[in-house]
């Protein structure tokens, strides 16, 4: 009887845990207040050392940063780069990975860079991600903007970003039910 008691409340705690990280996957959080200005200084620059294109008064943002996301930063200018931290043998990263790949291509103003952390480890532990596919957006400056876990959802992510994205918006195909996007 107890072999039974025990094995119902493991298969519940299995449900409620896998309830919730369906739950939070795909979602878009966004970090602090993502390098927005709540109340500038003299002079244009934010009281918090953020000017109000998000672009760091002193460069702490970037210089926090591992290295390898502070090169994918200062690489190709864009004014949204969206790092995918992702591993070898992770199904969802390929699908993230397409997904972001096809959005950044059709986007003015934004970039995609994948960042296999397999063999790097510490990446993620210094940027706080516990599971992959985690995708963060960064401003020019360095300054985190928002983070999902799992693949995010094309027109959810391209709201959150569209007041940090100065070009006009491309327009995006629409994806049919296979999941392709379509010219």
């Amino acid at each position: 009887m107890t072999g039974l008691i025990v094995a119902g409340v493991t298969i519940v705690a299995a449900v409620v845990v896998g309830l919730v990280v369906r739950s939070r996957n795909g979602r878009i959080r966004t970090s602090g207040d993502g390098g927005t200005v709540t109340s500038a200084a003299p002079g244009g620059r934010a009281q918090d050392g953020v000017a109000p294109d998000g672009v760091s008064a002193d460069g702490a943002a970037l210089a926090g940063l591992p290295a390898d996301v502070r090169d994918a930063l200062t690489g190709e200018p864009a004014d949204v780069t969206l790092v995918q931290l992702s591993t070898t043998f992770c199904a969802p990263c390929r699908q993230a990975r397409a997904l972001l790949t096809h959005v950044a291509e059709r986007t003015d103003g934004l970039r995609h860079v994948d960042l296999d952390v397999t063999d790097k480890p510490g990446i993620a532990r210094d940027l706080g991600v516990l599971r992959t596919p985690t995708t963060i957006a960064y401003a020019r400056s360095g300054v985190e903007l928002l983070r999902v876990s799992g693949v995010p959802k094309q027109e959810e992510l391209l709201a959150a970003l569209e007041p940090r994205l100065s070009g006009a918006r491309r327009p995006i195909a629409e994806r049919p039910e296979g999941g392709r996007p379509t010219e």
